[in-house]
């Protein structure tokens, strides 16, 4: 289809096309430079950003701290932030001290600054090894920067279009507030990231205390990383590790409050199986996988509602993708949303929520889609997401804590929900939400 200025663009959505562009070519097909320019202002060039030799390089180096046998210890982290979350929310759930005789009665809160502020601490505490506390302090300075970044205002729009037309480098030089606050948004967060990371160091020198099992004690102890290097990683999974999730939660919690009877249906699996979350009782990941209906509520969700809904490639050189001509410069539009939500894949029912799919023989990993590429939420192939197995653990431990403990319902049944687009797409006013603590867990 024609862009602006009918420049060619490529929407690829056939599992064949796809494997190519992903798998077996996607070498051939990079991160287009303005894509490069924008993030790569905020995040420096971590293995998001990377290409070629040095994406091959940082991916080597960063797979162990992120296979599986290294995230099931994280597990207990992941459940002591859910339990934090949920005792945080507690009393926001409360009429005059005490829990509401039934949700319809409930006050209404905002779920995803919560979420949010949970995601946020995870990859403080799990991928880092640092509790940046803001499930306690919505204020604190990480926290409050990156909202700046993540959630642009109508100048950052107005500057995201103009980008089209003109110059970055011009771009940036309009004096506006926005082109302020992206470098001192950028300091702000890389100071946090160097502190760290330093206590790291000091950490790891010294021989009375054991490395960490946090991600970056992992990356750090291979020794393959310069310190900016590792800086610019400890921004990217702050950047994409923190939101995604937080956004999938709040799709999670919109799903069940929809679908009531999953949701009680989730409740019960969770509580017969995993410990109240008011104890200091630390779950395994084994605990967890043996819970399939919250794994199939937790795939459906982010087949449903990918937080990312599109992913853009540039052909880096002349190629082609099954047979068809591509010349260099070529965009090519990767629709993670169309493809999760393709009938042609996953049936007539695909655009509906029904996590009932995920369950039966050799269903748990398929959904019973007739393709691997019908599932595009974390992508395929070299640029796939390394920290899936991470971000799958943690969202699950958050909504089995959320759904083990709160009955929910939306507080505007009625009304559509708009979609606010950027990094992630999410309730363009948040989604207000009516929680009842249910006893006996």
């Amino acid at each position: 289809y024609l862009n602006v200025f009918n420049e060619e663009r490529l929407l690829v959505t056939k599992p064949k096309t796809l494997a190519e562009v992903l798998v077996t070519k996607n070498y051939d097909f990079i991160k287009p430079s303005l894509v490069r320019d924008g993030l790569g202002r905020i995040l420096g060039i971590g293995i998001l950003l990377a290409e070629g030799e040095e994406h091959k390089t940082q991916r080597k180096h960063l797979m162990p701290a992120f296979a599986y046998r290294h995230v099931k210890d994280l597990y207990p982290v992941f459940w002591s932030k859910a339990s934090e979350l949920v005792k945080a929310i507690m009393p926001t759930t409360q009429v005059n001290g005490a829990d509401a005789a039934d949700v319809a009665t409930a006050p209404a809160i905002e779920i995803g600054g919560w979420t949010s502020r949970a995601t946020l601490d995870i990859i403080g505490s799990a991928g880092m090894g640092y509790d940046f506390g803001a499930i306690q302090d919505p204020n604190t300075e990480l926290n409050v920067t990156y909202h700046k970044v993540l959630f642009p205002s109508r100048q950052a729009k107005l500057l995201g279009l103009l980008s089209l037309f003109l110059p970055m480098w011009l771009v940036r030089a309009i004096p506006v507030a926005r082109n302020q606050d992206i470098p001192a948004a950028a300091q702000t967060i890389r100071k946090n990231c160097r502190q760290v990371l330093e206590h790291k160091k000091r950490k790891l020198e010294s021989k009375d205390e054991e490395p960490g099992r946090d991600i970056i004690s992992v990356a750090l102890s291979s020794g393959g990383f310069t310190e900016d290097n590792l800086v610019d990683q400890m921004m990217t999974f702050l950047a994409a590790g923190h939101e995604t999730t937080a956004t999938a939660t709040i799709w999670a919690v919109h799903c069940l409050c929809t679908h009531p009877r999953y949701q009680t249906r989730l409740r019960e699996e969770i509580r017969a199986n995993l410990p109240s979350i008011d104890t200091t009782t630390p779950i395994t990941a084994e605990a967890l996988d043996r819970l399939p209906f919250l794994t199939a509520v937790c795939n459906e969700v982010l087949r449903l509602h990918p937080p990312a809904t599109l992913t853009f490639r540039q052909a880096a050189k002349n190629t082609s993708i099954c047979g068809q001509y591509v010349p260099k410069g070529t965009k090519i539009v990767v629709s993670t949303s169309a493809v999760n939500h393709s009938k042609e894949l996953w049936g007539p029912d695909a655009s509906e929520f029904n996590p009932e799919r995920w369950l039966g023989p050799g269903k748990m990993n398929t959904g019973g889609a007739s393709s691997n590429y019908a599932f595009l939420t974390f992508l395929h192939g070299p640029r796939s997401c390394i920290g899936q197995a991470f971000a799958k653990a943690e969202f699950a431990v958050l909504v089995a804590g959320l759904a083990g403990r709160f009955e929910m319902e939306l507080e505007d049944k009625v009304s559509e929900i708009k979609i606010r687009t950027g990094i992630t797409a999410r309730p363009l006013h948040g989604l207000n939400v009516r929680m009842r603590a249910v006893e006996g867990w």
